[in-house]
């Protein structure tokens, strides 16, 4: 027997795409698509509505976009502009519930169950959200309410854009969704629609009549395809952090084999990367280095030690594990962080330690964040002056390089 839950899903309408046009109202109308420019290798990362009609679709290649619809604004993508507005969306949603799970900066789950009677009802906080996203951020959203999580998303999707829909039953779920493709149900990708396929299950109301033939095929993700089409989903929406991750990377677009151009950007990746974190007044215990060859095959290597917000040390853990990976061209290539705790979590040791000034400290004696005096005093100075002239006030040469060479490669959008 599921738990009685009301669950919220909230979906933002082509989330990149209406932020750009959002902030330049001249693209208003015209079909956009964020990614790279016609004529540059690089593939779809989202596009408007009216570019969709052309039938792009994210993932697709940039030059297979273009010859769809020729006439269609192209642009690279401003992460940092998407991030923010996805933070402002956040802080929005955590007014009504403290029980929430994002999936996508433009997605999440909100379970409402306890809070319904404080706001009035579960379509009073639905309209409430979309009311204030929009006065606030001027963005459209499409949120689902439902019973479970996949009940939830399903009807997120049912009158997009700007939309909302309700299914709040097992019964009513089934109703829905019995003459659709077999992809609707959650879980069940392109795959194992073939696989279905396969065995003559093409839509919903199939997987009703042959549960056990489904069971004996595909065992485990059998039973749990035949539950979800019948509206059983006892998952819990998770109470996860805002953060869970902090990244950054940079596309190339001509393949890179020079090392010390690859290592000063990611010294440009790692300063930012700290800068960020201070203002979120985090510590990463985790930094992972992606890197993107020309043939396309993406590796990630990690390494975890005592807690930082530190630029040096970041890019020092990230050159070790650089100087491990082959050697061949570079396409892609980027830094994450995540594991983050509180600067207050964090068991400072005051045992002195003797450094010169910009002397590194190793993984080793960073241990529990050892602290030495003169260098957390320059790096207060740092962040102050950053604080006042901006963060680009404090910059080695090398990094001054490394960004020209990032922003002459990839004319990103101011």
């Amino acid at each position: 027997m599921q738990d009685k839950r009301i669950i919220l899903h909230i979906d933002m309408d082509a989330f990149y795409a209406s932020v750009e046009t959002r902030d330049n109202p001249s693209l208003k109308g015209k079909p956009l698509v964020i990614g790279s420019l016609p004529g540059e290798r690089g593939v779809v990362a989202t596009c408007n509505y009216k570019a969709r009609e052309y039938g792009i679709r994210s993932a697709m290649p940039i030059n297979q976009a273009y010859r769809l619809c020729e006439h269609a604004h192209f642009m690279y993508p401003n992460m940092k502009k998407y991030q923010e507005a996805s933070e402002k969306i956040h802080d929005i949603l955590e007014t009504f519930t403290d029980v929430f799970e994002y999936i996508a900066l433009d997605e999440g789950f909100l379970d409402i169950t306890e809070s319904v009677k404080l706001f009035g009802g579960a379509q009073e906080i639905a309209r409430q959200i979309k009311h204030r996203i929009w006065n606030e951020l001027r963005l459209t959203c499409s949120i689902g309410l439902g019973y479970s999580k996949s009940s939830a998303k399903l009807a997120s999707e049912e009158n997009k854009p700007n939309g909302y829909y309700e299914i709040m039953s097992p019964d009513a779920l089934k109703k829905l969704i019995a003459s659709r493709n077999v992809r609707i149900v959650y879980t069940v990708g392109e795959k194992t629609a073939q696989r279905l396929e396969r065995i003559g299950i093409n839509s919903v109301e199939d997987i009703y009549k042959n549960p056990e033939r489904i069971k004996n095929v595909f065992g485990k993700h059998g039973d749990s395809i035949v539950k979800l089409a019948n509206g059983i989903d006892n998952r819990k929406v998770g109470t996860r952090t805002k953060r869970q991750s902090l990244g950054t990377e940079t596309t190339f677009q001509k393949d890179v084999t020079d090392e010390k151009l690859l290592k000063n950007t990611l010294r440009v990746i790692a300063r930012n990367l700290a800068i960020d974190v201070r203002k979120k007044d985090f510590l990463a215990k985790t930094v992972t280095l992606k890197i993107t060859y020309a043939g396309m095959q993406t590796i990630t290597r990690s390494f975890s030690a005592g807690p930082t917000n530190d630029a040096l040390q970041i890019y020092t853990r990230i050159e070790k594990l650089f100087d491990k990976i082959k050697k061949k061209p570079i396409r892609l290539i980027g830094i994450t962080l995540s594991n983050f705790i509180n600067p207050d979590e964090v068991v400072i040791e005051k045992k002195p330690i003797q450094l010169s000034l910009f002397e590194e400290q190793s993984d080793e004696m960073i241990g529990k964040v050892k602290i030495n005096d003169k260098r957390n005093k320059l790096e207060n100075v740092v962040k102050s002056l950053q604080e006042i002239y901006g963060e680009k006030i404090l910059k080695s040469g090398s990094e001054l390089d490394a960004e020209n060479f990032i922003r002459n490669n990839n004319k990103k959008n101011s």
